[in-house]
């Protein structure tokens, strides 16, 4: 599972929203095949805008202020917006939901230069400058096509030519970046290149199953665009019963044997005799989630809010069960997503038959069977997001108990060895046993001291 390991203090936020994906097909996966990337309002089509423009509203889910025309204005035969740069390095960002660091990125749109009545033939004879970056990508400076039958005063067309960015993420959300070139001051506002239809595809790392589920990486929050330099504030956005709904990652969840361990004692029979007895045993399994491990991580006390039935206590684990939003907001999806409910802890005992050979030891192993969930818990406004990886007992499949019998280890050999704890005999240790108590009466204590009792035993020969 490919995460990101930012220094603690910083990496205490950050994050993005993971929309369910269908998994792959064994086919598929092997030829590591492209999928979607969700750009979200790629049309530049909201908020609803009124007339041909340029508006300078600002565009839903991307930041930066920039003049959006219609598709008419803009020349398009489409339904997609076309969006100016405006000039001096003014950007058009947004955050690409569900892109893992190390992902494969490739970015597909148009651009064009600008169709601005303002615009003279010679600011857009040649086409107009502008850069594209993603994070972790190099930037690509960029030219648009030329329209040299401008004049002033007269609307341009629009001269779309289809463009492709392919980068490699460095982070997890990255960011998504268009940037103006267009620095010469007598350019008016609105005479910058364009952008339009945009729409994203990635082939993801392959996933890492052997994380440990006590090291499940840094948990992230952003809002909107933005990364959020703690947790506090999107755990809180969602500290309410419909504050948040958690969307899980399929691609990223998985099911899972844990390492296997001895239950119980080991039994070992230093007789000569096969042994045959039964013993009761009792096991039980707890949840781990990657909030609580960011502040722990961090050096810091883990927020009430941000509390999940993960802290090993089973009494104080179904007290945050009742009592904390997020931890039904993940069960609700976990159990709509996966059809079978969500425990965050289980337990169980049952008697076990043991039939042991001489000089054999009989013990036994749980394999417990665990499942992990990742995913984002998004806010109803759509502008809080906060990562979580959660890991806890599985319902899916049964948990493996292994019974098993084999030879003694040589330490167990010496023990089964070792002579039976005994004491000396100081005085006449060779000398045969002097008489034998088979037979005799029961011997009155003396009525005082130095007097001998009338009655004794004697021997019977």
């Amino acid at each position: 599972m490919n995460r990101t390991t930012l220094p603690a203090l910083v990496v205490l936020g950050a994050a993005g929203l993971l929309l369910p994906v269908v998994p792959l097909s064994p086919l598929a996966s092997a030829a590591a095949a492209e999928q979607p990337v969700p750009v979200l309002n790629g049309d530049f089509a909201d908020p609803v805008m009124r007339g041909d423009g340029p508006t300078t509203v600002g565009i839903d889910h991307w930041t930066g202020l920039n003049q959006r025309y219609s598709p008419t204005a803009s020349g398009r035969t489409d339904a997609s917006h076309g969006v100016a740069l405006q000039k001096d390095g003014n950007t058009l960002q947004q955050r690409l939901r569900g892109v893992r660091a190390g992902a494969r990125v490739t970015v597909r749109y148009e651009d064009s230069p600008a169709v601005s009545k303002e615009c003279t033939g010679e600011q857009v004879v040649s086409g107009q400058p502008y850069a594209v970056v993603g994070s972790g990508g190099p930037v690509q400076e960029l030219t648009t096509a030329g329209d040299p039958d401008r004049v002033k005063g007269t609307p341009g067309k629009g001269r779309w030519t289809g463009r492709a960015y392919v980068f490699t993420a460095s982070e997890n959300e990255p960011l998504l970046t268009f940037t103006s070139r267009v620095t010469d001051s007598r350019t008016h506002v609105t005479c910058s290149p364009m952008i339009a239809r945009i729409r994203a595809v990635e082939v993801p790392q392959e996933l890492d199953k052997t994380v440990s589920k006590t090291a499940l990486g840094t948990s992230e929050a952003f809002k909107g665009n933005d990364r959020e330099s703690t947790l506090q504030n999107a755990a809180a956005a969602c500290n309410g019963e419909n504050a948040c709904t958690f969307r899980p990652d399929t691609r990223m969840s998985f099911r899972y044997y844990d390492r296997a361990r001895v239950v119980g004692e080991a039994f070992v029979n230093c007789t000569r005799n096969a042994l045959e007895h039964s013993r009761l045993l009792a096991y039980s399994e707890r949840s781990h989630d990657s909030i609580s491990q960011t502040y722990a991580d961090a050096g810091l006390a883990l927020n009430e809010v941000a509390r999940l039935p993960t802290s090993g206590d089973r009494t104080e684990d179904e007290k945050r069960v009742k009592e904390r939003p997020m931890a039904t907001q993940f069960a609700l999806a976990h159990e709509k997503g996966w059809q079978r409910p969500w425990q965050w802890f289980s337990s169980d005992q049952r008697t076990v038959v043991e039939k042991i050979q001489p000089g054999e030891v009989s013990w036994v192993e749980m394999q417990p069977s665990r499942e992990r969930v990742e995913g984002w818990f998004v806010s109803k406004k759509d502008d809080y997001r906060l990562h979580a990886v959660i890991d806890g007992p599985s319902r899916a499949v049964p948990d493996r108990l292994l019974q098993r019998t084999g030879p003694m280890s040589e330490a167990e050999k010496q023990r089964c060895a070792a002579a039976r704890p005994m004491t000396t005999t100081p005085v006449g240790a060779d000398a045969p046993a002097s008489s034998s108590d088979k037979g005799l009466l029961k011997t009155p204590a003396p009525t005082a001291p130095g007097v001998r009792s009338s009655e004794r035993s004697m021997p019977l020969n």
